[in-house]
């Protein structure tokens, strides 16, 4: 025989997902403010309005907290969605023109650092200090954003526009340069660009970088 699985109402499972929302809501902004290190769980808990075991029992340890708050952050929403496969990502590759690709491109970054850029920077300055799981985070998230750049890169292969000599390979390495957390924070926080002043230049500088002329 098959065993049960054990019944969830719709009511437990939306108070659950809401739970786990808040939890990992406040992760990210504790996280921002003072860094990982200086962020106990039971500082997460006391944001979110929860107990301690519960951010347990909802995420696990305080590595996998990050990791999920992180993901949470940059996708804008907790929903199951691989950021491939989400509308806004569709519908940029979607689009044949390179210029207008790589513009689009640019601003969809220009959002994600909206939402991620102050948390991306402190797991960065915690990773440079030498902290065991903040360096672990940013190799695996590093790794995931050459993936998504690669893609990039090579769909401008693809349009045949990527510039003579070129590999898609340097040209990711190009495009994931740009598209960094350190060219956002010194344009934005230490030059006072704009938040559209960057978008724009950054999606020239993308173009300038990769495509035929």
């Amino acid at each position: 025989m098959t065993a049960r699985r054990p019944y969830t109402s719709p009511r437990r499972a939306e108070q659950a997902r809401a739970t786990r929302a808040a939890v990992l809501a406040a992760a990210a902004e504790l996280f921002a403010e003072q860094g990982y290190a200086a962020t106990s769980v039971a500082a997460v808990a006391a944001r979110a309005g929860v107990s301690t075991q519960t951010v347990y029992n909802t995420v696990s340890g305080k590595p996998q907290l990050l990791k999920a708050a992180y993901d949470v952050a940059l996708a804008g929403d907790d929903a199951p969605v691989p950021m491939a496969e989400r509308p806004e990502v569709r519908r940029l590759y979607a689009l044949t023109d390179a210029t207008a690709f790589l513009h689009a491109y640019a601003e969809l970054g220009r959002q994600v650092l909206e939402r991620v850029g102050p948390l991306m920077l402190q797991l960065a300055n915690g990773a440079a200090a030498g902290d065991a799981d903040l360096v672990e985070h940013v190799r695996v998230t590093d790794g995931e954003r050459a993936i998504g750049t690669l893609m990039v890169a090579r769909r401008v292969e693809e349009l045949g526009a990527l510039a003579p000599g070129l590999t898609a390979e340097t040209a990711r390495d190009r495009i994931w340069t740009l598209n960094s957390v350190q060219v956002w924070h010194l344009l934005v926080a230490g030059r006072g660009w704009s938040h559209d002043e960057y978008a724009a230049w950054i999606g020239d500088a993308m173009c300038a970088a990769v495509l035929a002329r």
